[in-house]
């Protein structure tokens, strides 16, 4: 029986990927470690949170006392760290908040890991990392790392510190980059959701300048089933790029849910563009499909049907989070879809 920690297991893509190892790995332990900020959902994991084999620990990253106690205590065997800030509008606003949690959470989990002899560490990351791109091309993991926000610069941060770990102690340190990330239980200020939740309340949906800043967008469960794959067989030391083949741009993202909503294109509001918007990634996932065989399943008109149905028929969840955010003057769309605690 192996004992998986998962960081940030409350999140979007965390509590997906809860889900997603308790079912397919059932005699496995999983303890879910979370701060519970604000995109902390317990109800995300409602379905497992009963179960013998799971565990809820409420802790900070950077609470190297807890996390080695948890270590040591659990026997912990893996690590898969999500829990991270990754909003890049509130990165903007207050850097120093990123920085603490992404750079030295990251270095404090990575230190109780190596002292209590963790046999696979899987760092989640994202693509923002390498910058942006031009019309043509992908990032490979190869490409040098070019942050253009605090987000991703603490991030970019995070994955050197993780590859530094691997280089200097041996410390079997995996890096997966995900392009962005879409699926039930994302928090509502990220741009799918978004525009789900303000079409079915017939309200404005803000996008950024001119709408067509260019992302690869993967299905949660896909994502889910990469760093499945990357757990079982990925090489320490590497890097693996994790995307959905499906580039659009933000306005396309925008027209077909409201096309699959019933929903009128006058509902689409330009605002001023975010500083620093990178205008385009674009993910080569052709190394982890090579050495580990990984695809992604899911298409993007199969997967957003998919979420739009989802949000349908848990408006209440959706509708509780937005009330109990806090006013960001209807301005706030993230269009990206990375790890978050």
């Amino acid at each position: 029986m192996t004992t998986v920690l998962v960081t940030g297991g409350m999140g979007f893509i965390g509590s997906n990927f809860v889900l997603h190892w308790m079912n397919n790995h059932p005699q496995d332990r999983v303890l879910n470690y979370d701060l519970l900020t604000y995109a902390g959902n317990p109800s995300n994991v409602s379905a497992v949170q009963k179960l013998p084999n799971y565990r809820f620990i409420e802790g900070d990253i950077a609470d190297s006392s807890l996390l080695e106690e948890v270590m040591l205590e659990e026997k912990v065997d893996t690590v898969v760290h999500f829990a991270a800030e990754s909003h890049v509008d509130r990165s903007i606003e207050d850097p120093s908040v990123f920085v603490r949690t992404n750079v030295l959470g990251t270095q404090c989990l990575l230190e109780a890991a190596k002292k209590y002899g963790i046999s696979r560490f899987i760092h989640v990351s994202t693509d923002e990392v390498y910058g942006t791109l031009g019309s043509e091309g992908y990032f490979t993991e190869l490409s040098p790392i070019s942050p253009n926000s605090p987000y991703s610069a603490s991030k970019a941060g995070s994955d050197l510190l993780a590859r530094a770990y691997y280089e200097t102690y041996g410390f079997p340190v995996i890096i997966t980059r995900c392009s962005n990330n879409y699926g039930p239980h994302q928090y509502p200020e990220k741009l799918i959701p978004k525009i789900i939740s303000n079409a079915l309340q017939d309200q404005p949906i803000p996008v950024y300048g001119d709408g067509r800043n260019i992302r690869d967008w993967l299905h949660v469960e896909d994502h889910c089933s990469a760093i499945e794959h990357v757990i079982n067989c990925g090489r320490p030391g590497q890097v693996y790029n994790i995307g959905g083949n499906s580039e659009r741009t933000n306005l396309e993202v925008v027209t077909e849910i409201l096309h699959r909503l019933g929903k009128p294109l006058s509902l689409i509001q330009f605002v001023a563009d975010r500083l620093g918007h990178d205008r385009r990634y674009a993910i080569d996932a052709s190394k982890i499909r090579d050495e580990l065989g990984w695809t992604p399943h899911y298409s993007f008109q199969e997967g957003i049907a998919r979420t739009v149905d989802w949000y349908i028929e848990h408006e209440d969840w959706w509708r509780r989070l937005i009330q109990e955010a806090p006013n960001r003057n209807g301005r706030e769309v993230d269009d990206g879809g990375e790890p978050m605690t």
